[in-house]
């Protein structure tokens, strides 16, 4: 548990169950805010369910780590580490998003950490993670947190008939 930046006490802790429907609106007022996800579309609750079972179940087998930011029993935001294979198990790719209430308070640095020492655990050397090139904000603070740009993979997403640029950003773990 720590305080956010506006005084809100925030619990980070593992995903489950419950936080289905939570999650379910959650993803759908992302879409419907326009924020710069590959996620383009709302989900059914259906689809919600399957992708929880998913992730969980790789969250339960130590395949991968998954954190949920909780301010008053209820769901706003996570995190969320899966290795890659192979040759790069070494190397995990992070996901994180936060409601539109809970941004700039402090709340996605802390998942960004908790993310990983969770990843470390996992024998997670190298972080990777892709943002959209326009999400500046994103950018800042994934600079902030050590990452720096790796490369681009020009024109990735069509968004409102513009192509923006994929920028894909690392962070050494060590050993």
């Amino acid at each position: 548990m720590f305080q956010a930046k506006d005084g809100r006490e925030i619990t980070l802790r593992a995903p489950r169950w419950s936080d289905l429907d939570d999650m379910l609106e959650f993803i759908n007022a992302l879409v419907d805010e326009g924020v710069e996800i590959t996620v383009n579309r709302k989900m059914t609750r259906d689809e919600e369910v399957d992708w929880l079972a998913g992730y969980l179940s790789r969250v339960e087998k130590d395949q991968g780590v998954g954190i949920v930011a909780e301010v008053d029993g209820r769901f706003v935001g996570q995190a969320q580490v899966y290795p890659k294979g192979g040759r790069s198990s070494h190397v995990g790719v992070l996901g994180i998003s936060l409601a539109r209430n809970y941004r700039d308070l402090g709340i996605g640095s802390e998942l960004m950490r908790e993310a990983e020492d969770q990843a470390r655990r996992l024998g997670i050397e190298v972080m990777t993670l892709n943002v959209f090139a326009t999400n500046e904000r994103a950018i800042h603070v994934y600079e902030k947190a050590g990452y720096r740009e790796v490369g681009r993979i020009p024109r990735h997403h069509l968004r409102d008939g513009e192509y923006i640029d994929d920028v894909i950003m690392a962070k050494d773990l060590g050993p």
